[in-house]
């Protein structure tokens, strides 16, 4: 979807329509952008921005602090669209999935076909536009879809793949960060043609096993699957401070809310977790983590705060300024489910 969030806020909201609206927290406090219409971006404004950068660069924008249950209605609608083409419909968040359309409830031969009559759909039922990249693979899919937005529909062949890769931007590239960007910048890497000049084993040695997924991917070469049988992989929460601190009784009052946050979350999902994560970000924005993981399933308030507060220890929290606290647990499973499977005793006749 084109710019989610802010673009349901322009729907309900005609007003705001043309106008450059953020979705996120405070500005004159410490939230972040969740996300941002076009018009904002325009002013080097981007998701994960703290708010009060995005009201620096762009003081008359329209900041709003989001209605997460709309736009989880609108995506169910979405995922509905999706589902009516394929049942191999791979979620990759609240507005993002890959579709495998090789088979399809409509037995269209045309992929692209599919991806212009979900397009309409998806404008025609909920006002909104989408933009789709069509491919042969994950990889390419997922790079086409960025390529023309807003509204966009962007069809790579497998005829096309080699060129469009060895002029794609080596930031393009799916899980190469800012950070990677720079480094492979610096070696002299700028686009996928740079990447295909690396050996395999330097690229390993290089980049670690995303070597190894590069050196296959600028080939065009994706074999991951469509699967749609998604699975949360942890669920936490985290809260940015008002203000840093470094008095431990005040991190215990947020690890105690966190906690019990977590714990809604968990009876809702009706699951629980082996691994309770904390993470903790110093005022210098260096971020640590400390987990545990316990045999039995870990989903009480109670428990999960007096095993946070155990990790806050191997911190530096109280020598160190605090600026960010979050609870996770992961290592998911179902409430009621024993740990091990155990052979049932039929009652045959003897």
């Amino acid at each position: 979807m084109d710019a989610f969030f802010a673009a349901v806020e322009q729907r309900n909201n005609p007003a705001l329509r043309g106008k450059p609206v953020i979705v996120g927290g405070d500005p004159k406090g410490r939230g972040v952008v969740a996300a941002c219409s076009y018009e904002a971006r325009r002013y080097g404004i981007h998701s994960a921005m703290p708010s009060s950068l995005a009201y620096r660069l762009c003081p008359h924008a329209v900041f709003i602090r989001g209605n997460f249950e709309e736009y989880r209605r609108v995506s169910e609608q979405i995922y509905d669209i999706f589902h009516s083409y394929t049942d191999l419909v791979e979620p990759m968040s609240i507005d993002e999935a890959y579709l495998d359309v090789t088979q399809n409830t409509k037995s269209c031969p045309s992929a692209t076909i599919i991806a212009r009559e979900i397009r309409g759909r998806i404008k025609k039922e909920t006002g909104l536009t989408a933009s789709a990249g069509v491919s042969y693979n994950k990889f390419l899919a997922k790079v086409a879809s960025d390529y023309h937005k807003p509204d966009g529909l962007t069809v790579i062949t497998p005829e096309m793949a080699p060129s469009f890769i060895d002029r794609l931007p080596i930031g393009k590239f799916y899980g190469v960060g800012e950070v990677t960007e720079k480094r492979m910048h610096e070696l002299g890497i700028y686009r996928g043609g740079d990447v295909k000049r690396l050996a395999h084993e330097d690229l390993i040695r290089l980049f670690g096993s995303y070597g190894s997924f590069l050196y296959q991917i600028v080939r065009g070469r994706d074999d991951r699957p469509v699967e749609p049988w998604w699975e949360r992989k942890s669920i936490g929460k985290e809260e940015t401070l008002e203000h840093d601190i470094m008095s431990i009784e005040e991190m215990h009052r947020v690890l105690k809310d966190l906690a019990a946050r977590v714990a809604s979350a968990l009876a809702q999902e009706g699951t629980s977790g082996r691994t309770l994560t904390l993470k903790v970000r110093y005022d210098d924005f260096t971020t640590v983590t400390r987990s545990v993981t316990h045999e039995q399933p870990i989903g009480d308030e109670g428990m999960m705060l007096s095993l946070a507060k155990e990790l806050l220890t191997r911190t530096e929290a109280g020598r160190r300024r605090v600026r960010l606290l979050g609870i996770s647990l992961s290592n998911l499973c179902a409430d009621g489910v024993e740990e091990e499977d155990r052979q049932l005793l039929l009652p045959f006749a003897v």
